[in-house]
């Protein structure tokens, strides 16, 4: 059953979304909407091709590396150097709107655009699914087991690889 829903989208970032039949079009829209409010809100421009490879971080929850994007780019007229994506990817990360997943070397659309977050990644290892999930209970105990080393810590990236529900029933 798809997931329907009206404005705003709190659903989308639901981490179990990434993983179940949803009305991904209205996920996608949604995105871009919050994206273009907050580019704008801070005097920035989001050029065609650094939202068109917004777009296509957006069409599936997955992490794409940096030459997808660019095989993606240049077969629409973007260019074909490797600084056409990774500028892109640069600046969506910058502002908030990309995320990159280390384990995979690669970047997927931040579900949570203009809010001061931390997530976790779930990474499905059979199809590469990736769902953003609230981490703060997680980042909260990270902290304090610094804390009782007296270390400080200035950055983290949480990602929990594993198998999504399809790819679970799959394996069955």
């Amino acid at each position: 059953m798809a997931h329907l829903h009206t404005d705003p989208c709190p659903g989308c970032a639901d981490p179990d979304l990434a993983f179940a039949a949803h009305d991904h079009a209205h996920c996608t829209s949604d995105a871009l909407a919050r994206a273009d409010a907050l580019i704008a809100a801070k005097g920035l421009r989001l050029t065609p091709v650094r939202r068109r490879t917004l777009e296509i971080l957006l069409e599936d929850h997955r992490a794409l590396g940096a030459y997808d994007v660019l095989t993606r780019l240049a077969a629409e007229g973007y260019g074909n150097q490797p600084p056409v994506a990774y500028r892109a990817l640069d600046f969506l990360e910058e502002q908030g709107l990309a995320h990159r997943i280390r384990r995979l070397n690669a970047f997927t659309a931040c579900m949570h655009p203009g809010e001061a977050h931390a997530p976790a990644f779930l990474i499905c290892r059979g199809c590469d699914t990736v769902a953003e999930a609230p981490a703060a209970p997680v980042l909260a105990a990270l902290e304090a087991a610094a804390a009782n080393s007296g270390f400080t810590i200035e950055r983290s990236n949480i990602e929990a690889l594993g198998l999504c529900p399809a790819c679970q029933d799959a394996a069955v």
